[in-house]
């Protein structure tokens, strides 16, 4: 290898520098050689018992440093600030770019010359990338795993899924607590992420679909002996990315973007890989907007049976084919000839990818539904646009005229919505304000908001409901999350009140509020914007600078490649 690797601006030196660097490493037992022009690769692992999807990364690390020093490299093991869904507060989204600036700043200060990100849960897998995608430098993606299949007493239970149809089970009288309870923990039976086809799942199957992880890296459960395989032969091939310099903007391109998603339209994705693909995409510098995701994947059809669109869950997936089955099966729809990782591109990889289970990945001519990707709605509501699950919602309510039924909060919503005297029936749309980027702060995953129990009493499942927020990507139902502007920037959202008509038609894109142009105006001129919710701190910076969910909701000041010069000597 002829270049020069960032590492030896450290490693490489023979004067008073040189031998700092060398000599605190060796206190750690490493021998000489290793600093004598071995690619150094760095293990950005986001490892915490705060986040239990995670906490099985020191293992999966293990294996990647196996990998990398049979390929001749130096493994290097570095903690960054892991975001776990189901604990943090107020939000994980909220620290997303938090998370991204850690991965970015500890990548480009170090001796790295390639890094392999290891992720799980929702945020740490698109932080990751916006961080490394920065830098710009030699990357690959090791996931760590859905967990197994949820089991509670003769059903097949999903992360998340399962919890929302349950809870409002109990909510209606229809389930006991104490099976509620019960339930905890035959669902989460092993290490690794939410097994249904959450957010975790979809961003696992995003990074094989943009080509930043191995072939089968989504669905291989967390504990299959497999899973350590693939991080051992990830550790193997980062080696060889440094020594052919193939970088992260070599794989992600505007190719590999769509193909994302295509395949996300096929899986059922989440609706938060909007999000989580426009940020990086802005970081690594591809042109993507809003509209893209209508225009390229609203078209193609749900292949894959899993939870919250269907019924199986990731172990399920695997067993039938995973993602490269996907990929296959979508043929010429396909950027076929997109670079990945291993050095092959995404045809090669997938040319003969069996489908071993039918039920589970649906042939093309025979799909679960005709039109699946997610849908963008725009109007007078939503003049940025909205963004809207069609697999995960009742068919007959995505065209829908309701009277809207407004909560100025999450905490507001909470205090009312079991009120017996709530005026909502089948026909309401329930709203939601103060839940975007830069309202609550950070878009936490409230946009499913649980239906009135008088409501449940009575066998109904679904409304329309339409906030600024996110749902889980575990979450159903007609939802029309991410509406932007947002309430708190003055999006029309803060303008919505009780009574109001609200019209959605998702085939032909249409979001509206049935007032004058007149009256909104006047509403406008009496709006007071609210008094943000915090004064300092990192919250305060977020709000100050947070972009609008269209836009992916980066901080402006993050935006771009950076690369990852060699920094100043820090003596």
């Amino acid at each position: 290898m002829s270049r020069k690797l960032r590492s030896s601006h450290w490693f490489g030196l023979t004067d008073r520098d040189g031998f700092i660097h060398r000599s605190w490493m060796k206190n750690q037992g490493f021998p000489p050689d290793v600093f004598d022009g071995r690619p150094v690769i760095g293990i950005c692992n986001t490892w915490s018992e705060l986040t239990p999807c995670n906490a099985h990364l020191r293992q999966v690390a293990g294996r990647v440093k196996r990998g990398v020093w049979e390929a001749g490299g130096f493994p290097l093991e570095f903690p960054v600030m892991s975001l776990g869904e189901t604990n943090i507060r107020p939000t994980a989204m909220l620290f997303r770019n938090l998370a991204s600036m850690d991965v970015e700043e500890s990548i480009r200060g170090n001796p790295i010359d390639g890094v392999v990100l290891l992720c799980g849960c929702d945020k740490t897998t698109p932080s990751l990338l916006m961080g490394a995608a920065s830098c710009d430098v030699p990357a690959i993606v090791v996931s760590g795993g859905p967990m197994l299949n949820g089991r509670f007493q003769d059903q097949t239970i999903g992360s998340g899924t399962s919890v929302w149809q349950m809870s409002e089970d109990v909510r209606a009288g229809k389930m006991k607590a104490q099976d509620f309870f019960e339930a905890e923990q035959c669902q989460s039976r092993s290490a690794g992420h939410c097994m249904s086809m959450g957010t975790a799942s979809t961003m696992a199957c995003m990074v094989e679909a943009l080509g930043m992880g191995l072939p089968q890296n989504a669905a291989t459960p967390a504990v299959d002996s497999r899973r350590y395989v693939l991080a051992h032969m990830a550790g193997r091939r980062i080696v060889d990315l440094v020594k052919e310099d193939v970088r992260i903007s070599h794989i992600l391109t505007r190719q590999a973007f769509e193909n994302a998603i295509k395949v996300n339209a096929a899986i059922g994705g989440s609706s938060n890989f909007v999000l989580h693909m426009l940020a990086i995409a802005g970081r690594v510098g591809v042109k993507l907007d809003l509209d893209d995701f209508a225009r390229i994947g609203h078209e193609l059809p749900l292949l894959v049976d899993l939870m919250p669109s269907g019924k199986f869950l990731m172990e399920d997936f695997y067993y039938a084919g995973g993602v490269p089955a996907v990929v296959r099966e979508l043929g010429d729809r396909i950027h076929r000839d997109a670079l990945t990782v291993n050095g092959k591109t995404m045809g090669e990889n997938t040319a003969d990818a069996p489908c071993w289970n039918r039920e589970v990945i649906r042939e093309i001519g025979n799909p679960i539904r005709e039109r699946a990707g997610l849908a963008v709605v725009r109007g007078n509501l939503a003049p940025d646009g909205a963004v809207v699950k069609p697999s995960a919602a009742t068919p007959l309510l995505l065209k829908h005229r309701g009277r809207a039924v407004v909560f100025e909060s999450i905490e507001d919503f909470k205090a009312r919505i079991d009120d017996p005297n709530l005026d909502v029936d089948e026909n309401s749309v329930m709203v939601m304000k103060g839940a975007g980027p830069k309202g609550y702060p950070g878009m936490p995953e409230v946009g499913n908001m649980p239906l009135p129990p008088k409501l449940l009493a009575r066998g109904i499942t679904d409304l329309v409901r339409i906030s600024d927020a996110r749902m889980s990507g575990t979450a159903y139902g007609t939802v029309v999350l991410h509406v932007s502007p947002e309430s708190a920037a003055g999006g029309p959202l803060a303008l919505v009140r009780d009574g109001d008509e609200i019209e959605l038609d998702i085939e032909f894109r249409k979001l509206n509020l049935c007032i004058s142009d007149e009256e909104m105006a006047r509403r406008r001129a009496a709006w007071v914007p609210p008094a943000p919710v915090a004064s300092s701190g990192y919250q305060r910076m977020y709000i100050d600078h947070v972009l609008q969910s269209h836009q992916g909701a980066d901080l402006d000041f993050l935006v771009g490649c950076r690369g990852a010069g060699i920094p100043r000597e820090s003596h």
